[in-house]
């Protein structure tokens, strides 16, 4: 069985920054992670390959070349392989374009039984990038997936809803995109951090995969962004001493004051 799985290096969004002019986010000089969604993503797939045979778990993620150093961190979890996608040509992309590239991606790297991908990306939580790779392999989809269990050539999968769960079945391949609630992904060890620096990273630009000019990068992207912001920080909040009688009363002549109630 081939695995492959979809990450992103996202920056951390407690120091986010964004460029006015473009409305996007400015990664310079912003501690990277890996996106929190990707990581359940990709520790379902490693349970698969420790639980049955001749399984393959290969990462790809579309990035600048610093993504390399999370692409390690996924081949110290036990990833097999990975994959960058990395030209100046993909930047600025949008959903639609980035699930161009990815698509052309995995095209070159080959078919897939199973392909994972996180819920939805913490830097732009549109989660669209997953359901769009699906369409354009035609591939069968489940999102929010919660529960997985493989049964023959079929996947039994609860798929999470605001008010409980539905169980669906569907026959491989299938893109599937994780919640938290899938999993608890596992630390790096010590021994395949040396070896996933052991390990190449093959690097795919624009020239490496078969797609068009006009399917990537900021200008072939659709979105347009009305407006980009950072909230402002929050005051400091004010505690309350003395007995719950004495700071109900309080709270409540706090909340008239500001016509709040």
């Amino acid at each position: 069985m081939k695995i492959l799985v979809c990450v992103k290096q996202v920056p951390d969004t407690t120091e986010v920054k964004i460029d006015k002019e473009k409305g996007t986010l400015i990664r310079e000089g912003v501690p990277s992670i890996l996106n929190p969604d990707d990581a359940n993503a990709l520790e379902e797939a490693l349970k698969i390959k420790d639980k049955y045979k001749d399984v393959t778990v290969t990462v790809v993620s579309m990035g600048p070349p610093q993504a390399d150093y999370m692409l390690r961190e996924c081949l110290a979890m036990g990833a097999d392989d990975a994959f960058l996608l990395s030209d100046r040509a993909f930047g600025g992309s949008d959903t639609w374009s980035t699930s161009n590239a990815i698509v052309a991606g995995i095209n070159k790297i080959g078919q897939f039984d199973i392909i994972f991908a996180g819920r939805q990306a913490i830097d732009g939580d549109t989660a669209q990038v997953g359901p769009q790779i699906a369409e354009k392999l035609h591939m069968s989809q489940v999102t929010y997936v919660q529960n997985l269990e493989i049964k023959g050539n079929e996947l039994e999968v609860q798929r999470q809803l605001e008010d409980g769960y539905e169980i669906i079945r569907v026959d491989m391949p299938v893109l599937l995109t994780a919640v938290k609630e899938l999993n608890e992904p596992r630390y790096m060890s010590v021994d395949k951090i040396f070896d996933a620096y052991k390990k190449e990273i093959l690097v795919l630009g624009f020239n490496d995969i078969d797609i068009d000019s006009s399917q990537v990068g900021l200008k072939a992207s659709p979105t347009k962004v009305f407006k980009s912001f950072t909230p402002q920080p929050k005051g400091k909040g004010i505690m309350l001493e003395g007995t719950s009688k004495n700071n109900v009363e309080e709270l409540v002549m706090a909340l008239k004051q500001k016509h709040i109630i």
